[in-house]
């Protein structure tokens, strides 16, 4: 029987992204040869993909890429922020990006995952032999894009671990006429604004009416007891406290909070040599609403 040295465990490890005990047994099982590990790994991780889809993956990164004027940013989700290091993991969200791209701003995850791999095959069959190298459930969460016909894209990632790669990718749709450098610059810092402030909507309009009258509730609540029209007059102004916290037109300016976004933009035009208008904007902070256990053992 050959000698399973550590050195050769962690040769291994770092070669597939496997887990330290499945290197170990991989050596093992063929004799230590380190090619026919590699192998071994991945048939047992294609077996067992299926087991560690119900796994929790809330980690991994949110990739952004803009071309012309489109762009699109998906999520892709892994168990551990590990992953969120290796190239395999990097280079499959880079091909799932390439792919989304190809697509266009109406993009989602469910069409996107049917969609050709540039490596070959489809996104879903890039994923599962993604697993088998790695070893930890992988998912593509969820994709978007936004387009405009004329303008920039404005674009942002927070805490990137490489190019493009992060915690937090923003896209914001500038229609513009413009100058193409100042509005690049413009939407760049609108993107850091949405990255930082996280509004909910564009404007009041595109609030979710559900949010809007648990806000109206919590405020007559509040005010319970109030002459009706007094009551009224308190709930309207509360809910332009509210505007100024959740819709991005309406926000103080990140990068000059003397001013709000729209505000900014409008003088924004001045250096644009054009009107400017936002159309829309999409905000992905990576796990964000997936439920993780408390701890894990």
């Amino acid at each position: 029987m050959a000698n399973i040295t550590a050195a050769l465990v962690k040769e291994l490890r770092e070669r597939t992204g496997a887990g330290m005990m499945d290197c170990k047994n991989a050596l093992t099982e063929t004799d230590g040869d380190i090619e026919a590990a590699v192998d071994w790994l991945r048939k047992k991780g294609l077996a067992k993909a299926a087991k560690k889809s119900g796994r929790i993956a809330a980690d991994g990164l949110v990739g952004v890429v803009v071309e012309a004027n489109i762009g699109v940013v998906v999520e892709v989700n892994s168990e551990t922020d590990f992953v969120a290091r290796n190239d395999d993991f990097q280079a499959l969200v880079r091909g799932v990006l390439a792919a989304a791209l190809d697509h266009g701003p109406n993009v989602d995850a469910e069409t996107l995952k049917r969609a050709h791999f540039p490596g070959g095959g489809t996104i879903e069959e890039a994923i599962a032999n993604a697993i088998a190298t790695i070893g930890e459930n992988i998912t593509l969460r969820r994709a978007a894009g936004l387009h405009v016909p004329h303008g920039a894209i404005g674009h942002y990632v927070h805490g990137a671990v490489v190019d493009g790669l992060g915690r937090i990718g923003v896209l914001v749709a500038l229609e513009s006429k413009g100058a193409a450098d100042a509005l690049a610059t413009l939407g760049r810092q609108v993107a850091m604004h949405v990255a930082a402030a996280n509004p909910l909507a564009l404007d009041p309009s595109g609030l979710d009416p559900a949010t809007l009258e648990r806000e109206k509730s919590v405020l007559r609540e509040k005010n319970a007891g109030k002459p009706a029209h007094v009551l009224e007059k308190i709930v309207e102004s509360g809910l332009k406290t509210y505007y100024k916290e959740v819709c991005l037109l309406d926000q103080p300016y990140v990068h000059d909070q003397a001013k709000t976004v729209a505000q900014a933009v409008k003088e924004a035009e001045r250096n644009v040599g054009a009107p400017i208008a936002i159309k829309g904007f999409v905000r992905y902070a990576l796990g964000e609403g997936v439920e993780k256990p408390a701890e894990e053992g």
